[in-house]
């Protein structure tokens, strides 16, 4: 199912000023931690600002790392109103089978509300542990004795996350997405969404779903209407105020967006609550000023991130919601920037200083770079053409294939999708030097960035990484699921 658009308005109609939102963008374009892909804010239920960095596209999915968890918790919530889950049932009394095997009285006292609100009464994350188990990474988590009463204590635990899941998957007898979609995401108006599975086929739900910026967004507004999305009330208003609202204590610094509690799926916040994900993807519900941000993007510093929000974002609602007079030519640029937003391309000339005959005899091996071999980069060969160049690379498991890089591209950028390559791929950049070459590679699905360099006086081929997958290091982990894998 396609996407439909998002109700739209101006900043100025809204009581959103747009001056602050262009601050935000100088501060998120000029910070060195952060690469922006994709930003929705809604007021009042309405689109005010929307833009997307080239070579990224609004329909993209994005993986969404542990924002996925608030999606586990809204399928949870459906359950609850549809009998199929109690909270206050032993985690236990949905895993039957495992009864004979856990032992422990704290296992068997923990209520699908710990798990929930991840308190399962551990005091650090057992997903390593659970996930080894050779039958299921339920009874893994299980089998590991909490160190305190279940209720009492948080610890961010993959393993909660996991189980809830696997509880809401195994009652509805179908995945979160095929639970989820009829429910929730076709209501929404949610596109074409993938989640990661495990060796059994179930979903993560604490990782692993791929949705691109607007779903998060739409999350959010469903939240902060209290559950309900246009004329349909989608979760029950009382699910989503017990969801949004802190029941265990996360820490006590009042400067930490990380300390401000947690509740089901969801992180307090100095302002409002949100959804998070590793390397800046957040959904933050503001109800305070009645608006939504979403971001998607790559991140190194996700404290700061929020922190400009705070100091740009927040004060561009203003307090009584009530529209701007004067403000269209703000708006009219802000619109204009929006419209071409775009992530550096990567630096290089269109032509070698060497004659192009040298590059094109020249094979560059990754066997002494630690990275290129944990991509499964084995080796490339580089091409002139006229007006760039093909690199042709060869992987250890995936075979080969090639980038051409060889006409003017959008933003300086040429991508790829499958099955011309392992993931859709952007890529720019070029000869950056005697005898060097430098490409930039932007996994289009993912918050990670690569850049490859051919040295052509030792045939060496080396990547650098800004950050890497969480779940898998080797190139087809820079994607959503290919169909069959």
């Amino acid at each position: 199912m396609a996407a439909c658009p998002l109700p739209a308005s101006t900043p100025a109609a809204e009581g959103v000023d747009a001056r602050r939102v262009e601050a935000f963008l100088d501060a998120l374009e000029g910070v060195g931690h952060t690469s922006p892909r994709g930003l929705v804010v809604l007021r009042h239920g309405k689109a005010v600002v929307q833009g997307w960095w080239a070579p990224v596209t609004p329909e993209r999915p994005q993986l969404l790392y542990s924002l996925s968890k608030s999606f586990t918790s809204a399928a949870a919530g459906l359950a609850v109103a549809e009998g199929l889950l109690d909270l206050d049932a032993p985690v236990l009394s949905y895993f039957p089978e495992l009864d004979a095997q856990v032992t422990d009285p704290r296992s068997r006292a923990m209520l699908v509300r710990h798990v929930a609100a991840m308190a399962s009464g551990h005091i650090d994350d057992t997903w390593g542990t659970a996930a080894a188990d050779p039958e299921d990474p339920v009874r893994g988590f299980l089998t590991v004795p909490p160190q305190k009463d279940p209720g009492s204590v948080f610890a961010y635990n993959q393993s909660c996350t996991y189980t809830l899941g696997a509880i809401v998957q195994r009652r509805a007898g179908t995945t979160l997405t095929g639970y989820l979609r009829p429910r929730l995401l076709d209501p929404l108006g949610v596109g074409p969404t993938v989640w990661e599975t495990d060796r059994a086929g179930r979903e993560l739900g604490f990782s692993g779903l791929y949705a691109a910026t607007d779903a998060v967004a739409r999350l959010g507004q469903l939240h902060l209407a209290g559950g309900r999305w246009e004329e349909r009330q989608l979760l029950p208003a009382a699910w989503v105020a017990e969801a949004t609202r802190p029941h265990v204590s996360n820490g006590t610094d009042p400067a930490s967006d990380w300390e401000q509690g947690y509740g089901f799926q969801f992180w307090m916040s100095r302002h409002g609550y949100r959804g998070d994900g590793a390397f800046g993807q957040f959904c933050l519900v503001l109800p305070e000023q009645d608006a939504v941000v979403a971001i998607t993007g790559e991140s190194t510093d996700m404290h700061d991130l929020l922190a400009l929000v705070w100091e740009h974002l927040l004060p561009a609602f203003t307090p009584d919601g009530r529209p701007l007079a004067g403000a269209g030519p703000h708006d009219e640029k802000l619109a204009a920037r929006l419209a071409v937003l775009a992530l550096p391309a990567g630096p290089g000339a269109a032509r070698p200083a060497e004659d192009p005959r040298e590059w094109a005899a020249a094979p560059f091996s990754g066997a002494g770079d630690e990275r290129a071999r944990q991509l499964g980069l084995a080796a490339a060969r580089l091409t002139a053409v006229p007006g760039g160049w093909e690199l042709h690379l060869e992987t250890t498991r995936d075979g080969a294939f090639t980038l051409r890089h060889d006409r003017p591209a959008s933003h300086g950028w040429s991508t790829a999708e499958r099955p011309a390559a392992p993931v859709p791929l952007a890529f720019s950049g070029g000869w950056s030097g005697p005898g060097a070459f430098t490409a930039s590679l932007l996994p289009l699905e993912t918050p990670h960035s690569l850049t490859l360099a051919l040295d052509l006086s030792d045939g060496t081929l080396s990547v650098r990484s800004r950050t890497a997958p969480l779940y898998g290091r080797r190139l087809d982990a820079y994607g959503a699921p290919a169909p069959g894998r």
